[in-house]
């Protein structure tokens, strides 16, 4: 029954509907945009939607999640990349390791922001991308109480030490480029 559960689970985070909300295509265009990125870090890879689409543009590609479970789903779909269990709040990299570290709807998860966008910021040569839901309700993603208000991440980006910001609205998410 539970593998029923968690395989239902990939389905709906993988479906079609899903997919297209995501804009996984223009978001991984708009994360390579006016950078020479060789490699990338997924920070809460989930299933590896985006690890995947990257590594389909020749990226070299690691990921971590928290979840045991994902790290291993994200494996299949993604077998020539490196997955790790960890939080983002503690990435097990090297500083500057990846060209770019993207964080893809997890950000607000964090238990310590600050430090969560510190430990991306120490790890990416280039740029970090956070993608985010918009802070209105809506019928899909988390509920407004669990999502931040732009200004928030730019303020805690700030703090972190990013020293240009690009605020990007897609049609249901915003991007937010972050140079280190």
């Amino acid at each position: 029954m539970n593998e029923r559960r968690f395989n239902a689970q990939i389905e709906r985070l993988r479906s079609p509907e899903r997919l297209a909300r995501l804009e996984v295509e223009r978001v991984v265009d708009l994360c390579l945009r006016s950078v020479k990125a060789s490699s990338v870090l997924d920070v809460g890879a989930g299933s590896g939607i985006f690890a995947e689409a990257f590594s389909n543009r020749g990226l070299r590609v690691a990921g971590i999640d928290i979840n045991p479970e994902m790290v291993n789903v994200a494996s299949e779909f993604v077998p020539t990349a490196q997955f790790r269990i960890a939080p983002m709040e503690s990435i097990p990299f090297e500083d500057k390791t990846f060209d770019i570290v993207f964080l893809g709807h997890v950000l607000h998860e964090a238990d310590d922001l600050p430090r969560a966008l510190e430990e991306a910021k120490r790890c990416a040569a280039m740029r970090v991308a956070v993608l985010e839901w918009p802070y209105k309700k809506e019928e899909m993603g988390p509920p407004i109480e669990h999502r931040l208000k732009t200004d928030t991440i730019i303020a805690f980006a700030k703090t972190a030490g990013f020293r240009h910001l690009e605020t990007l609205p897609l049609c249901h998410m915003t991007l937010f480029l972050l140079t280190p």
